[in-house]
């Protein structure tokens, strides 16, 4: 039986997975003391890149910042179920903690899994909080800096304008995280990045090293219509989404359709696109009858009786299954009048036009008719966003919970709209700069509305929301004063009280959270005293820190095996002892601290049997506590039955 040391708690070794995946692909590149990058070199031919000038964005500190991605983290997750909601059933996660060690964590459990990324990291204003990165020991940087490690905590400082590294600080802190990120996407995934115009050119770059230029799908400019500087030149009246896809030719195109209309409308106004000018149409007064049949990009819904000085049309007409239930007649000068007669001629079926593209037309819910590329090219999502919300209805929905936060947070309308180009109905919404947890609310909203299976995971750092500026005075917001002492907590409480809401009003869904907080791992490190080995070995019977539970440990076993969070966790009392299993027997732990000679035969069979039962689709490892056993015969004779009846892996803390 194998001891687990402090290095089998870490997360997953980046470096390790990227050497595997290069031997995998160039094995003639190493040698036994490591890799040849002559022969690397060779074999890449030309595309090596040569020199000191290259392209791209560089800064002091990249190198660091991505050895900081490298590095595994040697902390863990502890459940708080006393703190979550709907504990046993809820598939969604709220983990508190510094985002970057979280991301390492999360590397075994979710890899590749992730479909949606939505954050709104700090704008770098020059006030904005700086993440406390210490490219030694992040871990250890956060515990001081939330006092749990000491009583003094950690003082973090802002990044003013005047900082000779103004950008470089947050460039060092956005790009760890970036990098993770990307590797949590699943390849049909995308990342859509709130940034206003300070840092939008340096993200946009950044992105672009992360994600790879090709896979830029998207620059909207979100039309916030708030917060405006008095005392500024120019007043600015929107922000930037950089919206990229792990892999753009895998990215489906998004079922999207009108942002203009609320999605739980169902009457909408036909107004045909057309040629207009101040004083009135180019074109003479024309008809389009639009048959029934016609093609709708949505399911079902009535179109209003709408008329108006141009253009206009008279009647009424409703959608069914996707078409036209019967005729409708439009009048209008629009300019590709002849094309869209040439399509209904068709049978409402695919024409070419003149540049041989294939195209079709539909009703979207505002009414208007689209002129359709069918071959991946379609005006259903437009760049500019407007129509979607501003800070202060963001303030409201917020509020609206219950809770004050007055830290200009993202509106609903706006992540739900970002949420529906995902056509995956059941994905995971990751936000790891959770903020007030409009994402959160976002997904819950979005299932109320039409029955998804959408799981959040929202990661926040409980940033005071009490903060002390440069001169040493005391900035206290409303969220304090209501008693909401940081940011995790404003989001938490958002959370409940939208669940509240939603039950309320008689919604059905998930509406709850498991609560995770980070901390050091479980297991203590080996750290021994040179000058007393014996009280080191005396001092280190007891591998696993004090105070931590079963279900702490548990957890880390889970998350370092790469189950996901959510797993649910059995439990069964075989030989007077109290066995887990995790993930349907991906996962066994017997935490008992004693077991004895004469229990070994019950206890191993029963977990044998168990085992089969389950027939679990992957390796199963079975873990013990090291100093439970009341011998070294006795954990022999357990790890020999246990790997006679063909489980290998037996592991003890």
């Amino acid at each position: 039986m194998q001891r687990m040391t402090p290095t089998d708690g870490q997360s997953l070794n980046v470096v390790d997975e990227n050497i595997a995946a290069l031997r995998k692909a160039f094995p003639e590149a190493f040698t036994e003391d490591g890799i040849d990058f002559e022969v690397l070199r060779q074999l890449l031919g030309d595309r090596v890149a040569d020199g000191e000038e290259k392209y791209g964005l560089n800064w002091f500190g990249k190198k660091k910042a991505r050895q900081i991605a490298l590095t595994p983290s040697m902390g863990t997750l502890r459940p708080c179920p006393k703190e979550s909601v709907d504990w046993d059933t809820t598939q969604n996660l709220f983990i508190e903690g510094d985002n970057l060690e979280v991301l390492k964590l999360l590397q075994r459990s979710y890899s590749g899994k992730v479909k949606f990324i939505y954050i709104d990291p700090p704008y770098n204003t020059g006030k904005d909080f700086i993440y406390p990165d210490n490219y030694q020991d992040n871990l250890d940087t956060y515990l001081r800096y939330t006092k749990q490690k000491d009583e003094k905590g950690l003082s973090v400082s802002s990044n003013p304008e005047s900082s000779g590294r103004y950008h470089t600080k947050w460039l060092s802190m956005m790009y760890p995280r970036l990098k993770l990120a990307r590797a949590l996407l699943a390849n049909d995934g995308v990342i859509f990045v709130s940034i206003n115009h300070k840092e939008v050119a340096n993200l946009r770059y950044l992105m672009d090293d992360v994600f790879g230029e090709g896979n830029l799908l998207c620059m909207f400019s979100w039309r916030s219509d708030g917060n405006f500087d008095n005392q500024a030149k120019f007043k600015y009246c929107h922000e930037y989404i950089l919206t990229y896809a792990k892999n753009e030719e895998d990215f489906p195109h998004p079922p999207t359709i009108d942002k203009n209309t609320p999605v739980d409308s169902k009457i909408f106004k036909v107004n045909i696109r057309n040629t207009v000018v101040k004083n009135g149409p180019k074109n003479p007064p024309s008809s389009i009858k639009l048959p029934v049949g016609f093609p709708a990009a949505f399911s079902d819904g009535e179109i209003q009786e709408h008329e108006s000085s141009w253009p206009h049309y008279k009647g009424k007409a409703e959608i069914i299954n996707g078409k036209l239930s019967n005729e409708v007649e439009i009048y209008s000068g629009w300019s590709s009048k002849d094309l869209l007669l040439e399509f209904i001629r068709n049978g409402c079926e695919p024409i070419y036009d003149a540049k041989g593209q294939e195209t079709t037309f539909e009703i979207i819910k505002s009414g208007a008719i689209e002129l359709v590329k069918v071959r991946g090219e379609s005006s259903h999502v437009l760049s500019a966003l407007t129509g979607l919300g501003g800070p202060q209805k963001a303030s409201t929905e917020v509020e609206e919970t219950g809770v004050i936060f007055d830290d200009y947070p993202k509106p609903i309308v706006l992540i739900k709209y970002l949420l529906s180009m995902v056509s995956d109905s059941s994905c995971i919404a990751l936000d790891f700069f959770a903020g007030s947890g409009t994402t959160a609310h976002a997904v819950m909203d979005l299932n109320a509305e039409d029955g998804g299976n959408r799981k959040f995971i929202m990661v926040q750092l409980p940033e005071p929301t009490e903060k002390v500026d440069e001169k040493g005075k005391i900035k206290t917001s409303q969220a304090f004063k209501s008693g909401f002492k940081t940011i995790s907590e404003v989001a938490q409480n958002r959370i409940k009280g939208a669940r509240k809401n939603f039950l309320e009003k008689g919604s059905s869904g998930d509406f709850g959270f498991k609560f995770f907080k980070l901390d050091s791992s479980n297991i203590v490190a080996w750290s021994p005293d040179e000058a007393d080995l014996e009280r080191t070995l005396i001092g280190h019977a007891e591998p696993l820190f004090p105070g931590r539970s079963e279900k702490d440990i548990l957890y880390e076993l889970l998350l370092k095996r790469g189950v996901e969070l959510t797993t649910s966790i059995e439990e069964k009392n075989i030989a007077g002892k109290k066995v887990y299993s995790i993930g349907l027997g991906v996962l066994f732990a017997c935490l008992d601290k004693n077991i004895q000679r004469d229990q070994i035969e019950e206890l191993a069979h029963g977990i044998i049997d168990w085992h089969n039962k389950l027939d679990p689709i992957s390796d199963t490892q079975v873990v013990f506590r090291d100093s439970a056993f009341e011998s070294d015969v006795t954990k022999a004779n357990m790890t020999v039955i246990l790997e006679q009846n063909g489980i290998k892996h037996v592991r003890s803390l």
